[in-house]
């Protein structure tokens, strides 16, 4: 997925700090979700994780520049997750838990915005929002729904 993500931002023409923040980003919470699932966790991913996490993600430049803006987006991406996983757990994943896990892309989209502005953001949301590689069918099965939408 990260080769992909790195296609789409070129792609975005989102400067190079910006990609790699949100790649940085994106890793972190693969691992971290991993992590809360009981997966196993591989050394390099931790070392990286924590790494990413407390030192090269506050210290890259397009999260310096932009951390007041970033930082509550960061805080409601968070509270989206926890939300939509509280709701996975007890069982009622819907179309609701499902989008609250694309906080991701949000983040992404404001990159496009703070690098491009507001105009250039518009024109490719929809693209933008669309990279949720996640099809809702195959989050319901996850979830033990079989695709009906709760």
């Amino acid at each position: 997925m990260t080769y992909s993500l790195r296609t789409h931002f070129d792609s975005l023409m989102l400067p190079a700090a910006a990609a790699e923040w949100l790649l940085m980003l994106w890793e972190s919470i693969q691992a971290f979700d991993d992590y809360a699932d009981g997966d196993h966790v591989k050394r390099e991913v931790l070392d990286a994780l924590i790494w990413n996490t407390l030192v090269a993600m506050p210290q890259n430049s397009f999260f310096s520049q932009h951390a007041a803006e970033l930082s509550p987006l960061l805080g409601s991406m968070v509270l989206k997750w926890q939300a939509s996983d509280r709701v996975e757990r007890e069982g009622g994943a819907s179309a609701q838990s499902y989008v609250w896990r694309a906080g991701y892309y949000e983040l992404v989209l404001a990159a496009v915005r703070l690098c491009h502005g507001p105009a250039a953001a518009a024109s490719v949301a929809h693209k933008v929002l669309g990279m949720y590689g996640e099809k809702f069918d195959a989050y319901l099965t996850e979830f033990n729904k079989g695709g009906s939408d709760a």
